[in-house]
């Protein structure tokens, strides 16, 4: 069957009644599809961030008496990285677990998933769902076609191949990946070139040369193996400038097909997959430097100075974002008042 009739059927089944929907909806749509780009393994092996789809997955069909089912495709094996988030809004693709400020090209708003030290800590990050900005950045997300199922936050670091990054002195001259334009923004400040490329591609870049130091969560410093091609690893256990949005997300047009118990099981699953995000996220910050320790790699953690020197060059990129448009300084005037 394919998607615009698949979609056609879900939407069909909208007036049967609530104890036959979950059936009849599974029974003609197939298992939903979540995409994301990281490492594959098992519900108890591997990158948390795939873990966590496949517990949310296993969760849910439990809770749902198996009329939701799902597929899980880790390594962009489904939908390309850079096209995942406009293939949720397109309902073209059901969930996907991506960092948000990779949409920042197709909706600036989402930039401030990466805004270098905005969110300073798990504990602002943990904040942001309930409080005005999480509730702005919801709405602004649902107005383009996306539903949140699980806030998640991490903290990263820096892995470089010749010389340490710590301060942005160390910056000069490097070629460096931030991982967001403002990011990117914040190190040309600091007389940095910049490359702009997800994740799982920094390996290449790394391994050939064509970058120097790329800036990724804790857990993708050690999923991707980074190690490998590293001979220094800024950690960002402690303190970090770079925190960064990696949402489980759904399709509010998939979303809005299901009956309210499915969608219901759906939201409170994605809650309670926040907990293990969080626990899971700090662990690896703190077993990324003994990873990279044992490859031979030195180790280097932010101090507060190292920290308020990238503060200061923050500040600008801030509120280049802000002048993007009225949603955006909305969203950085609600996110400051966490700090």
């Amino acid at each position: 069957m394919n998607l615009s009739r698949r979609r056609l059927v879900a939407g069909s089944l909208a007036a049967i009644p609530l104890a036959f929907a979950g059936s009849s909806v599974r029974a003609q749509t197939g298992a939903l599809k979540i995409s994301h780009q990281f490492p594959g393994g098992t519900i108890d092996q591997g990158d948390f961030r795939d873990r966590l789809t496949r517990k949310f997955a296993q969760e849910v069909e439990k809770r749902t008496g198996g009329a939701l089912k799902f597929d899980i495709y880790p390594n962009s094996s489904l939908v390309k990285v850079n096209s995942q988030f406009s293939a949720l809004r397109r309902g073209a693709l059901d969930f996907s677990l991506v960092p948000l400020s990779y949409a920042g090209g197709e909706v600036a708003e989402t930039n401030i998933g990466l805004l270098p030290a905005l969110v300073p800590s798990y504990e602002v990050g943990s904040r942001w769902k309930d409080a005005e900005v999480g509730k702005l950045l919801a709405q602004i997300l649902a107005e383009k076609g996306i539903v949140v199922v699980s806030w998640i936050w991490q903290a990263g670091g820096v892995a470089s191949r010749a010389k340490p990054l710590v301060t942005p002195d160390d910056a000069k001259g490097m070629k460096v990946r931030g991982g967001s334009r403002e990011m990117d923004m914040m190190f040309k400040e600091a007389g940095a070139s910049v490359l702009s490329l997800p994740s799982n591609e920094i390996y290449a870049a790394m391994q050939t040369g064509a970058m120097d130091a790329a800036l990724t969560s804790s857990t993708s410093l050690i999923s991707f193996r980074l190690e490998e091609v590293s001979k220094n690893l800024t950690s960002g256990r402690g303190k970090s400038y770079w925190f960064m949005f990696e949402p489980l997300m759904m399709s509010k047009q998939i979303f809005d097909k299901l009956p309210k118990a499915q969608q219901d099981a759906i939201m409170a699953v994605g809650a309670e997959m926040e907990k293990f995000a969080v626990e899971s996220a700090k662990a690896d910050d703190i077993a990324v430097a003994s990873v990279y320790v044992k490859a031979g790699a030195k180790v280097y953690d932010l101090d507060d100075a190292a920290l308020a020197k990238w503060q200061v060059l923050a500040k600008p990129v801030w509120k280049d974002y802000a002048d993007k448009n009225e949603n955006c300084a909305k969203l950085l005037a609600a996110a400051q008042k966490l700090l």
